[in-house]
């Protein structure tokens, strides 16, 4: 686990970026919550250090992002393919611009001077989006990351972060996947080859201004 100390800034700009904090995954009637079955204990804990984290970061006025997945009704953006999550989330029926699934759970809705990943269409939260614009146009290097799930979507951004040149650092409690077994793998044989990994109360702590440079 990463330390405080390694985390000051040393170049560029820090940013939070919040994954798919959405009614698909936040809301009892979510076609994703039941997912978390196996892993309940652990996602409610994860949702918990979400909000510390989210409010650490903008009571320094860290740039926040926030990435959710809004699709047309007949998935014209995945394509004509059935394999991979391109063809699951058309089975399962998630994601469309129609239902309430994308839209930000109200525990987590952006803020005015927050940004809204736009032209997400794929597991990153890079794929097909304005998230690089966004991060170059404000000066961003390093990228904290929260969001679900772990093994799927939040990976997929770090691993796209990284090979585009940027500093992922995910916030690991403040995700989770479908089950220990699923969390552990991203931890112990995964995450070291793409970026870091710090934890919730280190992040908060490295927010405090009384023991922290601002991010600007």
């Amino acid at each position: 686990m990463t330390s405080i100390d390694s985390l000051h800034p040393r170049f560029g700009r820090a940013a939070l970026l919040m994954i798919e904090f959405v009614n698909e995954w936040l809301a009892t009637d979510g076609k994703l919550h039941r997912l978390m079955e196996r892993n309940r204990a652990a996602f409610d804990d994860s949702v918990a250090v979400a909000q510390r984290v989210l409010h650490a970061a903008r009571a320094i006025d860290m740039p926040v992002l926030h990435a959710t997945l809004k699709l047309s009704p007949d998935y014209r953006e995945l394509g004509a393919c059935d394999f991979g999550l391109r063809g699951a989330i058309q089975r399962a029926g998630t994601w469309k611009s129609a239902d309430d699934g994308w839209r930000f759970h109200p525990d987590f809705a952006p803020a005015a001077d927050e940004f809204v990943v736009e032209g997400r269409s794929g597991s990153s939260a890079f794929a097909d989006s304005n998230l690089e614009g966004l991060m170059k146009a404000n000066g961003i290097t390093r990228l904290f990351v929260a969001g679900y799930a772990t093994h799927v979507c939040v990976e997929s951004t770090m691993r796209a972060a990284h090979d585009l040149g940027y500093e992922p650092v995910i916030v690991i409690d403040a995700t989770a996947a479908f089950s220990p077994a699923q969390q552990e793998h991203f931890v112990e044989h995964v995450a070291h080859h793409f970026g870091r990994l710090v934890s919730g109360d280190t992040f908060v702590n490295l927010m405090n201004p009384q023991t922290a440079e601002k991010s600007a």
